[in-house]
């Protein structure tokens, strides 16, 4: 997860304050000074640390904590609101030109994954209806014609392109015009871009700009690069005037200061964040979702907005209907199991439940997408018959179960014992999914229950 080590720190700062029926001057204090260091280690901006810290700290040390009869959780609040405030408030939408097509110019350094968010960008569009054009204005690195040709093959989404000799210019305007002509609400341009920024690059990308009046100037940095990030989007905001930022490679990023520093630094707010590799894994960045997140309050809105583009609603009552009943199979736990595997990768999901971030370490909580593959690879080499009645799985079954999924027969075993108490858990808890229910399973997982994925 990104900001998982400041998202780590803060936890444990506000767990302790969390505890106190009171709260001194001395006690916020403590704790802000240890939120600064984990911004610090987190490799945000330090002229963004003071003053965030300074915010929080006269906030803080007012009235309403002092007296309030949970001050430790209206700290956390007043952290939660100004973390949000730090990424920009709230979410920035794609603009929308009011006489198609809408222009996007995309820009950045190279290896940032430019071309790879162009099309990304493209397949979010195409789900939201919209009929994009993808430009092919990087005629400098070897390849990137191809690259953005086969992304477009990928997702259905036609690229315009005059090879390698025009000048990207000519191409932007050749490309705007094709759009107009052929009915295209959204144009995505993708430019070249260096390994540093140079006089050459930005000369040639003022004039894409003057050509064809984008309606927006997207930069692509590479959140791993820390508070190189920063200074790069400083440097093209100053020469481009950027209407937004993507931030790629976010999932892989465990300190996030990019993220945290550049809207204060540069005032573009962050548009898109990329979550993975997969050409979906490009999400809309909500800044108060974000803080949640890094808070260990969890993202439950996003969670319910994948589950209702990837999940059968039908299925789902079906599958309710099973467990109610206790007839829940092998058959219907790999099916959930493909389900649950369109949301995303099983880590990013359990960052957005509440308090889930806690149990991810645990024990009883060893639940990763390797582990996941072995399972499936495990119900898959049972029969019809045994997926359906797990019972009639003697030893011999298991051993020619094992042999199969390339596992080992206490694999085998520790499935099919934690299938059994699961469904058994199913069944108890469904129909009692308001709060109580969730106690309750709050406790059964405290208690050694463990999630079958291997």
């Amino acid at each position: 997860m990104a900001f998982e080590g400041l998202a780590s720190r803060l936890q444990n700062v506000f767990g302790k304050l969390r505890g106190k029926g009171k709260l001194s001057e001395d006690d916020v204090n403590d704790a802000l000074r240890e939120v600064r260091l984990a911004l610090l280690e987190a490799d945000v901006n330090f002229k963004v640390v003071k003053e965030f810290i300074a915010k929080i700290k006269e906030r803080a040390i007012g009235q309403e904590v002092m007296k309030s009869f949970t001050p430790g959780m209206v700290v956390i609040d007043i952290v939660n609101k100004e973390l949000t405030d730090l990424m920009g408030g709230t979410q920035s939408k794609l603009a929308r030109s009011n006489k198609p097509p809408t222009v996007i110019m995309m820009v950045g350094l190279q290896g940032a994954g430019k071309t790879t968010t162009t099309g990304k960008l493209a397949k979010l569009l195409q789900k939201q209806n919209h009929r994009p054009l993808l430009v092919a204005g990087d005629i400098y690195r070897p390849a990137a014609i191809k690259q953005l040709q086969v992304l477009g093959e990928q997702i259905k989404v036609p690229v315009f392109s005059l090879g390698d000799q025009t000048s990207p210019v000519e191409i932007a305007k050749a490309g705007l015009q094709h759009a107009k002509d052929n009915g295209h609400d959204y144009l995505i341009i993708d430019t070249a871009g260096r390994l540093h920024i140079d006089e050459e690059m930005m000369d040639e990308l003022i004039q894409i700009r003057q050509h064809v009046s984008p309606d927006e100037i997207l930069l692509v940095v590479d959140a791993m690069t820390g508070q190189d990030a920063v200074n790069v989007a400083e440097s093209f905001h100053r020469q481009l005037e950027l209407t937004g930022v993507v931030l790629t490679k976010l999932d892989g990023d465990t300190r996030g200061g990019a993220a945290l520093s550049v809207k204060a630094v540069t005032g573009c707010p962050i548009k898109f964040a990329a979550t993975g590799e997969k050409i979906d894994a490009l999400e809309p960045f909500y800044p108060d979702r974000m803080a949640s997140r890094i808070l260990g309050m969890g993202d439950v809105l996003t969670l319910i907005e994948k589950a209702h583009e990837n999940i059968d609603a039908d299925k789902a009552k079906e599958l309710e209907r099973k467990m109610r009943n206790d007839e829940f199979t092998f058959e219907d736990f790999l099916d959930q199991m493909e389900q649950v595997k369109k949301l995303g990768p099983i880590d990013q999901l359990l960052d957005m439940m509440p308090g889930m971030n806690k149990l991810k370490g645990a024990k009883d909580l060893k639940v990763d997408d390797k582990q996941m593959g072995r399972t499936v690879a495990i119900v898959k080499s049972m029969t019809t018959t045994e997926k359906r009645k797990p019972e009639i799985i003697n030893a011999s079954r298991r051993k020619r179960i094992a042999t199969g999924s390339g596992t080992t027969v206490q694999d085998v075993n520790r499935l099919i014992k934690q299938f059994d108490d699961m469904r058994k858990m199913m069944k108890q808890f469904s129909g009692m999914m308001g709060p109580k229910g969730m106690k309750g399973m709050k406790g059964k997982m405290g208690k050694g229950m463990k999630f079958p994925f291997g």
